[in-house]
Order: C-alpha cells, then structure tokens, then sequence
C-alpha cells in the first residue's frame, strides 16, 4: 500500500492482513497546505503516486492500493480514474484506491441509500457526497466528527467514532460508512453493526479487504459484515 505521509493507523490497518499475506507500507512526499481541502488536492495528484508505486513493484508486489480516501475522490470520478491508470502505469498489475473500494465495498453489501460519518472540513464533505452520488449512491445523511482542526483526526479515539455513527445513523439509510483511514474503527464495526442492523463500512476495512481479494486471499475481521 502506498500511504498518504501523514498516516498513522498502520497496527490497526494490519488487523485486517492474515499473517501468511506480506503487507509492504511506504508513503507519499510530504507535501504543504493552509486547509483540508489544499491537503487532499495536493496528496491527491497522480505524479504524487510515481515514485511509491515503482517502489512497491521492485518489491514484487501483486497489487497496489492507494490508502487515501479524500486523496482519492477529492477530484471525482475521474481523477480517482486517474490515480489507478498512473499506478498501472508505473507497474502495479492490480490497482486501487480507498475510495474504489470502498465503492465495491458497499456494493457487495447491496447499499443503496447512505448515512456517512466523515472527519473533514467544509467543502471536502460535500465533495465526498458528490463522489458517492456520481457512483450510484443516494447519501441520506451526512455527520460530521466535529473536530476542529485537520490534525485532531490523528488523535480522535474510537468512543468519539461510536457515538457519532450512532447519532448520525438515518431510519432510511439501509448502510453507514465511516470514511478516512486516519479513523479508528477495527474494533467498532461489529458493534455498530449489531446495534444499528445494518452493515457498516470503514476506510481501511473496505481498502484491506479489495487488496486481499486483488490477490485471492480474505481479510480478518470477525463479525464484520463485509467479511
């Protein structure tokens, strides 16, 4: 997986990765910004994915994602097209981003109609509603972690996740994503899942599970819907 520099979630993201799967991690330039809009345009670039991807491919990898949500849908469709077409270009047999498959992701659960529980700023929210409808989705509702700043999403604690899902959970929502995949939510999804009755799909859930099954192997994640 090519990471976004400012990723800090690696023990959790390995959960998800059985132990005879060899999972490679590197990450993208740092890169500057004033907002959370600047950040994600800029990790967002496809030159930006070059040098990772041809990293990960000297190293044999059989599949490449890209584990970055807003990166990869803050420029729509087809800028989360453009992203795959320049990893494959620079090697990767199978690519993908978070945002493709969270797509797949909610698909496999027969999702329709959303409530989504996001951490970003103004306008990034919307642009993630925007990528969900322009793939087929109809988002019911849209709730917000709260957080005041671009970097409390590195320090946000799973309870916070919880109650927010479940406050922001919609009678006509026949699914709930959780997106980013500086979020916690590993230990949360069984839970919520019980408790709201229906499935519910987390960044680095949806993006390990495509990445296994891009190479023939399941994820692990007991009680979790997707698995």
């Amino acid at each position: 997986m090519v990471a976004s520099y400012d990723f800090t979630r690696r023990a959790e993201l390995r959960r998800w990765i059985p132990p005879s799967v060899t999972c490679t991690l590197t990450f993208t330039e740092e890169v500057s910004y004033q907002d959370n809009l600047e950040l994600v345009s800029r990790l967002g670039r496809p030159n930006l994915l070059a040098g990772p991807v041809r990293e990960l491919v000297d190293r044999g990898a059989e599949a490449v994602a890209y584990l970055c949500t807003a990166c990869s849908f803050v420029n729509g469709v087809a800028g989360e097209r453009a992203l795959r077409d320049t990893m494959t270009e620079h090697g990767a047999r199978q690519a993908l981003t978070t945002s493709s498959a969270i797509i797949a992701a909610l698909r496999a659960v027969g999702a329709r109609r959303l409530a989504v529980v996001h951490p970003y700023q103004e306008p990034v929210d919307r642009l993630l509603a925007t990528y969900l409808e322009a793939s087929g989705f109809d988002v019911v509702a849209l709730s917000s972690l709260g957080l005041d700043a671009v970097e409390d999403v590195y320090t946000v604690d799973e309870q916070r996740v919880q109650e927010t899902v479940v406050a922001g959970d919609h009678s006509a929502a026949d699914a709930l994503l959780i997106s980013c995949t500086a979020v916690p939510t590993y230990e949360a999804l069984p839970h919520l899942e019980e408790r709201l009755g229906k499935p519910v799909i987390s960044a680095n859930q949806a993006t390990s599970c495509a990445l296994l099954a891009a190479v023939g192997v399941r994820a692990c994640g007991p009680g979790q819907r997707l698995l």
